[in-house]
This record gives structure tokens, C-alpha cells and sequence, in this order.
């Protein structure tokens, strides 16, 4: 697990998971398929927690899922465990960071428009 992981923003439970799905995954292609239960036995979360999780990794870009089908011996075809690629740590460490740039600058400038403000008409 990269030390980056520690400074992007993620809580213990999205650390968790992530952790569990990089010890799983396959090392040249980064995919693993472990289900909800799955990931939930491992990691002492219920499957909904795992599922709010999951998406919230999605969302930051951590990882990537897709759903896969499986057939049954009889023929009949049913959902099966999401396929999980892992993103690589440097575009997501970056964008963290430009983020953080961003979101600082426009503080200074809201701060600087106030403090010209004040001096302008005194403070309220």
C-alpha cells in the first residue's frame, strides 16, 4: 500500500477496503472480484457499508468497477461479483493535490477581497 494513500482525503473504512482490494488483485492486470460479503468477512463491515464504500472510491477514482455475469450449470445467466480495477495512485495524487491548491488560492483571494473591503467601508 502506498504511504500517499494516508494524505488523499480517504476514511479507515474506504482504507480498508482499498487495502483488501489491492492485496487481492491480480498484479498485471490490477482487477480483483471479491464480493460484497466477501470484502465485508475481511474487513468487519456489513455489505451495505462495503457497497457506500465502494462507491465512494469510485467516486474519487480509486477504483473502477463493472458488473459481470455468471451461468448457472443450467444455463441461466445472473449478476455476478463486480470486477474491480484498481487506478494508479499518481493521477489521483495529483488531482488531490491540484484540488487542494485551488480550494487554498480562492481563500486568498476571498481574503483578500475582504480585507480590501473593510478598508474600503470598515468592517460590519
Amino acid at each position: 500500500m502506498p504511504k500517499i494513500i494516508f494524505q488523499l482525503g480517504l476514511n479507515a473504512n474506504e482504507i480498508a477496503i482499498l487495502a483488501y482490494l489491492m492485496y487481492l488483485e491480480n498484479r498485471k492486470t490490477y482487477q480483483c472480484h471479491p464480493s460484497y460479503a466477501t470484502i465485508g468477512n475481511a474487513t468487519g463491515m456489513s455489505k451495505n457499508t462495503v457497497r457506500k464504500y465502494v462507491e465512494s472510491l469510485e467516486r474519487k477514482g480509486f477504483i473502477y468497477t463493472e458488473p459481470t455475469k455468471v451461468k448457472t450449470k443450467d444455463g441461466r445467466t445472473h449478476n455476478g461479483n463486480l470486477l474491480y480495477t484498481i487506478q494508479p495512485i499518481k493521477p489521483i495524487e495529483e488531482a488531490y493535490f491540484n484540488r487542494q491548491i485551488a480550494i487554498a488560492s480562492a481563500r486568498c483571494e476571498a481574503q483578500k477581497a475582504l480585507l480590501k473591503y473593510e478598508k474600503k467601508y470598515g468592517r460590519s
